[in-house]
């Protein structure tokens, strides 16, 4: 799997007007919803459980990053997005620092191998400081889908 199967671009945002985490997942589910991706009558119900999710156990990893993440009726297709954050935003992370990129992945209830797919993909990168280094210093949409794309082709980011 790769990052273009799954990540919506034209829903990247470069700098989330929000600095605390459920603002954060709002902006960044209402992206996926602006652009089609998911109905405008389910973006409450995701957002409620993405937070229900983080309010369990927060998807803070540390070193800067969160992927919030949920498995919804609403979708039909693993879908996700990223915001970026310059000031920090509070996900409760391992390492207790703010995170300035959250990656957000929604997928679909009834397939859950999808959803394990786009995960190890995201995990696989995150791993590596230097993938960290350049999404962090991302600062529009097109620099992000630029650094995704070549991390889809390119194995020295990881």
């Amino acid at each position: 799997m790769k990052f273009t199967d799954f990540v919506c671009f034209d829903a990247i945002i470069p700098e989330l007007k929000d600095n605390d985490r459920d603002g954060a997942v709002g902006e960044l589910v209402s992206a996926l919803e602006k652009n089609g991706k998911i109905g405008k009558d389910s973006c409450d119900a995701i957002i409620k459980a993405i937070i229900k999710r983080e309010k369990e156990a927060s998807t803070g990893m540390g070193k800067g990053v969160a992927l919030p993440h949920v498995k919804h009726s609403a979708v039909e297709g693993v879908i996700a997005t990223i915001g970026q954050s310059s000031a920090g935003i509070d996900f409760s992370s391992l390492d207790k620092q703010p995170v300035y990129s959250v990656i957000l992945l929604i997928s679909p209830v009834d397939n859950p191998d999808r959803h394990l797919q786009a995960m190890e993909k995201i995990f696989k990168h995150l791993q590596s400081d230097k993938f960290r280094k350049f999404l962090r210093q991302s600062q529009t949409a097109e620099q992000i889908e630029d650094l995704l794309r070549e991390a889809d082709e390119n194995i020295s980011l990881q």
